[in-house]
């Protein structure tokens, strides 16, 4: 049997991040060997993840940045279990370290996230390592990308909300700002009237026309007055449309057209933990 020097415990702790005694018992059960310990901790995560697979990860960081030329921008939800995981800045600078990666290769879906290898080791496998270590579920559960001419990030103070947007040109950095501050406040649910889904419409209808019913409104009005409601809603909650927030004089769209008759967003994405 090996002899398990404390040097050695300490070694394997600081490249795991996992506790001393378990770092023992993973030196013991591996004969001292350092890189059969690491995968033997690895493989516990497994089981640990394995076994908090039905777990509620409904906390977490969420995080957006763009790439160095601002033609590509990304965010990324981390969850976990707790919100005392969540604030830990050793938890928001593991999601950071996994965005800038995403990044830099510009990843296009959460599997292409987790196959990135950092340090010999893949994302997939250093979310393992951090559920052996922190003892909660993990997991990537969102991530959305905008590529386009220039594109922006904003992310709000507590790392609860972050958003991305794109725009059809650059140059425009302090409108850029704004919108995703306005995406951020407003929560539009799509671009334009257009991008609103059928599923979304007929849901807003049904609770319009439950509601006009109750008021003891005529049944030849409802299918009127419930159209007239929703006109307000695509108002109210797409984003081009809406009042803008620092001038509810105009809309977003005639802000934007105000420092380029041509300018506009491309698409954006709002992620916020708890939606």
């Amino acid at each position: 049997m090996a002899n398990i020097t404390a040097s050695a415990v300490n070694e394997l702790r600081q490249r795991t991040g996992v506790g001393m005694m378990d770092c023992k018992k993973a030196l013991v059960e591996c004969d001292g060997d350092m890189e059969k310990a690491i995968d033997y901790l690895r493989q516990k995560g497994q089981k640990l993840a394995s076994k908090r697979a039905d777990r509620d990860a409904s906390e977490g960081c969420v995080l957006a940045a763009t790439s160095e030329d601002k033609t590509f921008a990304a965010a990324l939800k981390l969850n976990c279990e707790t919100d005392f995981v969540a604030i830990n800045e050793d938890f928001v600078a593991f999601t950071r370290m996994i965005l800038d990666a995403a990044i830099a290769a510009k990843a296009k879906n959460a599997g292409e996230v987790n196959a990135i290898v950092i340090n010999g080791v893949a994302i997939e496998n250093l979310i393992i390592d951090q559920v052996a270590k922190i003892g909660e579920k993990i997991e990537i559960s969102t991530y959305e990308i905008i590529e386009a001419p220039a594109t922006y990030a904003y992310i709000h103070p507590g790392n609860r909300l972050a958003t991305v947007l794109g725009f059809n040109k650059a140059g425009f950095d302090a409108q850029g700002k704004d919108v995703a501050m306005q995406i951020a406040a407003m929560a539009p649910v799509a671009l334009s009237k257009d991008g609103v889904t059928a599923d979304i419409i007929e849901r807003e209808m049904e609770v319009y026309r439950a509601q006009i019913r109750e008021e003891g409104k005529p049944e030849n009005m409802v299918e009127k007055i419930a159209e007239g409601k929703l006109s307000k809603f695509f108002k109210e909650s797409t984003l081009l449309s809406q009042d803008f927030i620092k001038d509810s004089k105009k809309n977003v769209d005639q802000y934007l057209k105000e420092a380029d008759k041509d300018l506009t967003v491309t698409a954006f994405h709002r992620l916020k933990i708890g939606e």
